[in-house]
């Protein structure tokens, strides 16, 4: 009896203690700042996937000129893609269709993109769409903007 008790005891404080440690990275990367919540897809089809799969719920962040994009379900400290702003061509943003809506955030917008020519879809709120789009197309005097 002892023992069952201590066994289930030490599983529900590792699952404690992962899920603290999942909070504390989350916390981590947006310590930084210029973070959003950014669901990405990588390599799609020309003609869009409506079935939602494929898609990686993540947290992006600003760094100079790139983008660092982070999964959310992962105990890496670091980032998982790097999207440097002179290889963006963001294209034309389109709604979730399908089941799309459920596999992302609520409020979501996807921005189809191509970046060293694979084709990619961000998945993000209005806002930080937004966001993306100025800091796009705010790069340094020299640097061609890369919006279709």
């Amino acid at each position: 009896m002892f023992l069952a008790l201590f066994v289930c005891g030490l599983v529900v404080a590792l699952v404690v203690i992962g899920l603290f440690v999942f909070g504390l990275r989350r916390r981590l990367i947006q310590r930084a700042g210029g973070t959003f919540d950014c669901s990405l897809r990588w390599d799609v089809p020309e003609e869009p996937d409506l079935s939602g799969k494929g898609w990686v719920y993540g947290v992006a962040r600003y760094s100079g000129d790139e983008i660092a994009w982070f999964r959310v379900f992962s105990y890496a400290p670091r980032p998982r893609r790097f999207l440097e702003r002179s290889a963006i061509v963001a294209l034309e943003r389109r709604m979730p269709e399908g089941e799309e809506e459920l596999a992302l955030l609520s409020d979501s917008v996807i921005q189809p993109c191509m970046y060293n020519g694979v084709r990619l879809e961000l998945a993000m709120s209005e806002d930080a769409r937004t966001g993306f789009m100025a800091w796009l197309e705010a790069a340094p005097p020299g640097q061609r903007v890369n919006v279709a």
